[in-house]
């Protein structure tokens, strides 16, 4: 299994509003992004999402987090997602999000629950929250998972993305140090090419 695009960093807007969405999206597209998430616990992340899609959603893959329920993922479908991350490992969801034809990067913490994920067709990984359990338990389970993406989500930063990468992930979801509600899209800027630069030198 692939990853669907070029940059394998996903942009975690959680607490975005409709208004600022698309300066932010704008900012962090123009930074080498392209893989967009806005978390459905987010004020009125359906206009958010749609709105992103409608302008961005041939630049980037745009979806929502934190989805916990088949109907959220029907909702963000209609608004024009394709990705749906979840925080947690819930087979008849995962399963469901297929089916609707939308990509999926499931959360999950221990063998058990990655393996299950992928049996439920899940697409990608999403091993949250990722600094709890450490770039040591990621290079463990790369020692039993399948090739399908890793993503380290959970307090990953500039400095320790490299662990990450190292140990096996393909990339990482990035929160609270790529975006924090409020802030301007000049801050977004800065962090994002923080995080591509990290990226590209963990790679190289």
């Amino acid at each position: 299994m692939n990853w669907p695009t070029r940059l394998p960093l996903i942009a975690i807007l959680r607490g975005i509003r409709p208004e600022e969405a698309l300066a932010h999206c704008e900012a962090l597209i123009e930074a080498g992004f392209d893989t967009i998430e806005i978390p459905l616990n987010s004020p009125d992340w359906p206009t958010s999402i749609r709105d992103v899609a409608a302008r961005f959603g041939d630049r980037a893959l745009i979806g929502g987090g934190t989805v916990l329920r088949p109907e959220q993922a029907d909702a963000l479908a209609e608004a024009g997602g394709k990705l749906v991350v979840t925080p947690n490992t819930r087979p008849s969801l995962i399963a469901h999000a297929v089916q609707r034809g939308l990509y999926v990067a499931a959360g999950f913490a221990t063998a058990s629950e990655a393996f299950d994920a992928l049996d439920a067709g899940a697409q990608a990984l999403k091993l949250f929250p990722a600094t709890s359990y450490g770039a040591a338990h990621v290079k463990a389970l790369r020692a039993v998972l399948p090739a399908v993406p890793l993503f380290a989500v959970g307090g990953i930063t500039p400095d320790n993305l490299k662990d990450y990468l190292r140990a096996g992930c393909i990339g990482a979801g990035l929160g609270s140090d790529l975006y924090k509600p409020g802030q301007e899209p000049a801050r977004t800027t800065q962090m994002a090419r923080a995080f591509v630069d990290a990226y590209r030198e963990a790679s190289a």
